[in-house]
């Protein structure tokens, strides 16, 4: 047991007025998403201590969103550790090029299948990255700008197999020991997170059903974030009935286990615009319907620190891995 776990009241003012005394920041730190509605829903952005989950259906963009958020932090000064079950190294570079591009060149910025070509293409007369992409709209200083912050984006190749709580655990204090700085966290994503049993018990865990499993994920994602007091952000599929088209998805989809609902700070969840909006929309002004296939409509269905049961709408330029902010 921790020695500073318990404390007094005193210790909490005294430790509180120490800090501002000395010109520092009381409370909770936040970590801006650079999404500016969303920030201001969430009273400035992402806070230390809370987990955040992300929702949706597969295809809707929970790790264009996620990505993005940690662009916008790193771009921003902030330091992020991304892990990532599902996605290479490499395939989450050329995104960030793309985003970025967009970022510089606007909707006539490089696309993912030039930029895959110009990786792709032997005997070029520049062998460099930023060479390669002389020729197209905003790729070279995207990755000049890239290069920039690079040394604030931590990628980690994660295993549904091997990386558990404890090892994120253990990824995080190892940067905060090199750099000094402590990394927002993004779990890209929660099902795949490994589920590690005692030592006592190596059998357990291949006995666990996929609710108890998930639970002993989400409850210590959330303990992670108190203890080293950093957010989470953790995207998380839904189950079959959150798959349904021209259906919803909720919170009460997400697969797994009700606990993850209870344990999260932030509950984001994403749907296409089109099967959001009432059906007599859809059906008396077809014109305008079509347009919803281009948003999502992001929801704040749960929020600790503030409001909630708002949904907030932003543009797919899914063409440049990206979301108009």
């Amino acid at each position: 047991m921790r020695a500073d776990r318990l404390k007094t009241l005193h210790a909490v003012l005294d430790e509180t007025n120490a800090q501002l005394n000395m010109d520092g920041e009381a409370g909770a730190k936040v970590w801006p998403s650079g999404f500016g509605s969303l920030d201001k829903v969430l009273d400035g952005g992402f806070r230390s201590g809370e987990l955040v989950l992300v929702g949706a259906r597969p295809g809707l963009g929970k790790t264009t969103f996620a990505l993005q958020v940690a662009r916008n932090l790193v771009a921003s000064g902030h330091s992020v550790v991304y892990f990532t079950f599902e996605h290479d190294n490499h395939s989450l570079l050329e995104r960030l090029i793309i985003m970025e591009a967009a970022e510089i060149a606007g909707s006539f910025a490089v696309q993912l299948p030039a930029v895959r070509q110009a990786f792709n293409t032997r005997r070029s007369s520049d062998r460099m990255m930023a060479g390669r992409l002389a020729g197209t709209e905003g790729g070279a200083e995207a990755v000049q700008a890239l290069e920039s912050y690079s040394e604030r984006l931590h990628l980690h190749r994660s295993s549904g197999a091997e990386t558990s709580v404890e090892i994120m655990t253990g990824v995080v204090e190892s940067i905060l020991e090199d750099t000094g700085e402590t990394p927002f966290l993004v779990v890209d994503y929660l099902q795949k997170v490994h589920a590690a049993a005692p030592v006592t018990d190596r059998r357990r865990t291949a006995r666990l059903s996929e609710e108890d499993r998930i639970t002993e994920v989400v409850e210590g994602l959330k303990d992670m974030a108190l203890e080293l007091m950093v957010p989470v952000l953790a995207l998380v599929a839904v189950d079959k009935g959150g798959l349904a088209a021209a259906t919803r998805t909720r919170v009460q989809d997400l697969r797994g286990s009700s606990a993850l609902a209870h344990e999260a700070d932030v509950v984001l969840i994403l749907n296409n615009k089109f099967d959001v909006v009432a059906r007599h929309h859809l059906m008396y002004n077809t014109g305008n319907a079509e347009q919803f296939h281009h948003w999502v409509v992001m929801s704040i269905e749960k929020n600790r620190s503030g409001a909630d049961s708002v949904d907030l709408e932003f543009r797919k330029r899914f063409e440049h891995s990206r979301f108009d902010t």
